[in-house]
């Protein structure tokens, strides 16, 4: 036997490596589908370090910023890993912004190159930083751009498939910009390591043993939940369906389900709500081993009609947020209704605690802080290194959900900690109020903001949208919440609306609607 010692070797936990051992061990296996069309995890990788020879050859290095300014497709997928693989850092750019919105986001990251759908280039006409940007590649034609810009697939021409470089897994792999609802954007600053430990949750909440699933994406990529829900099949080779964006349309998305064999699929409450009253449903050829939802309580009729739907599947709700890759909760099927309103427990591979303001726990059933530290946080926020120290403030990252968690260690979000009415002295959480406002049977969606009052300094006011031809006023609310909520709690006034301001990332503004009741 050779005594002869083995030549060191390594192996790092990214997704461009796992692309790569995919493209090795299984090349024809689909890793993308979009449209019915198939892109092969050997098409994936030699793409992707076809894009990455061709941006080194601009001159992007390690430490730089790549943004993407597209819709859901393969070619998304593409840029990030190319990115990734020559150590820049990927800039997902949300496409609903307005032009100052993405100048802010552009000025700040200040990338070295942009990979723009040519649908969308027009809205970076009156963004001043795109002046900057010394490479813009362009999906599709870019019509009268005057020859300006590259072309996608010209911009690969030419360029074999470079070596995959030792990319360090403590490295920047994403910088995701909140959605800004109480102030400027910030770059939240997501690690490889991070993402990998965000697979290995999803890989235990899903059940996930093997690269037999099919997983369904929805999400938008430049949403956490894009990239993250689709993390754990990167990492066993499973495949992935990305469906277009657009307006939801429950029928479409049902046959997309049949039509591509989905195993794995994510909803809000209320797209379940359409997707479980589809005629038919129940006649469909569907392969779901998981349903999955989040982003907003579901309530017991959603809950039960899921259930009606789909007996057989695993369902899942998550909960999280940008800074902890997302998931930090996750809350299993068996335990939803006898559970119902609770987010779940926290997930094992992140620690927590719930504290006061002075960083002291707080007992079972009481308010307090949910604070985080592991493998899932984020190192910090670009270019922001004051609003780091304060997230990070006593070495735990602050997430700003109050909570309260029960003996068993499910956990209730109280409220956003800015987002707290004082009336009176006592302390009214919006959330808790929306989701009882949220079960009445006319109500479609529910936001809640503070009035100044003379006597009571704050009172709550309820901003509604009701079901067609559904009608509501303040007392058939009042009395639907009595004895379900103290009486300080109740909404001192009723507004219906007819849809409720969001920004371009699909969150309540409530800054308008608070502006229009002061």
């Amino acid at each position: 036997m050779s005594t002869d010692t083995a030549p060191a070797c390594s192996f790092r936990h990214h997704w461009m490596a796992h692309a790569a051992t995919h493209a090795m061990m299984r090349p024809d296996k689909p890793a993308l589908r979009y449209l019915g069309v198939t892109t092969t995890w050997a098409q994936l990788s030699s793409r992707s370090l076809r894009l990455a020879a061709a941006l080194a050859d601009r001159g992007v290095r390690e430490g730089d910023r790549v943004a993407m300014l597209t819709l859901n497709h393969p070619w998304f997928v593409e840029s990030v890993f190319a990115a990734n693989s020559l150590g820049a850092m990927a800039v997902p750019l949300n496409f609903r912004l307005a032009p100052p919105e993405l100048d802010c986001i552009l000025s700040d990251c200040t990338p070295s190159a942009i990979v723009v759908d040519a649908q969308l280039l027009p809205r970076l006409r009156d963004v001043p930083a795109i002046d900057s940007i010394g490479t813009v590649i362009v999906i599709g034609e870019p019509g009268d751009a005057g020859g300006r810009y590259a072309t996608y697939e010209g911009f690969l021409a030419g360029h074999p498939p470079m070596e995959l470089p030792d990319v360090s897994e403590e490295s920047t792999a994403l910088i995701m910009y909140t959605s800004g609802t109480t102030g400027r954007p910030k770059g939240v600053m997501l690690s490889h390591r991070n993402m990998q430990v965000q697979a290995i949750t999803c890989l235990q909440a899903m059940e996930i043993f093997d690269d037999s699933d099919v997983g369904f994406l929805t999400a938008p990529f430049f949403h956490i939940a894009g990239l993250g829900s689709i993390v754990a099949n990167i990492l066993v080779g499973g495949t992935v369906v990305i469906h277009p964006l657009g307006a939801f349309d429950p029928k479409a998305v049902l046959d997309a389900y049949e039509r591509e064999g989905a195993t794995i699929v994510f909803n809000v409450p209320q797209q379940w709500d359409l997707i479980c009253a589809e005629p038919g449903i129940g006649e469909r050829d569907l392969k779901l081993r998981v349903i999955s939802w989040g982003a907003a309580p579901a309530s017991d009729a959603t809950l039960r009609a899921m259930s009606r739907s789909f007996p057989e599947a695993l369902n899942v709700a998550v909960f999280g947020q940008t800074e902890t890759s997302p998931i930090s909760c996750v809350l299993r099927g068996q335990d939803s209704l006898r559970k119902l309103g609770s987010v779940g427990r926290p997930i094992p591979t992140i620690q927590y605690r719930v504290v006061d303001t002075a960083m002291n726990d707080v007992p079972a059933g009481e308010v307090g802080e949910i604070v985080y530290r592991g493998p899932t946080v984020t190192r910090g926020y670009w270019n922001k290194p004051r609003e780091t120290a304060e997230a990070f403030h006593g070495g735990w990252f602050h997430s700003g959900d109050l909570v309260k968690q029960d003996e068993d260690g499910f956990v209730w979000v109280v409220d956003r900690k800015k987002d707290m009415i004082i009336s009176g002295g006592e302390n009214i959480y919006c959330a808790e109020l929306e989701n009882a406002i949220a079960e009445h049977p006319s109500v479609l969606e529910i936001a809640v903001v503070g009035r100044t009052d003379e006597r009571w300094g704050q009172v709550p006011v309820a901003f509604a949208t009701v079901a067609p031809g559904a009608t509501l006023s303040l007392t058939q609310l009042t009395d639907f919440l009595d004895g379900r909520l103290a009486s300080f709690k109740m909404p001192k006034d009723l507004v219906v609306v007819t849809g409720l301001p969001r920004n371009a990332g699909g969150k309540v503004v409530k800054g308008k609607l608070i502006h229009g009741v002061m």
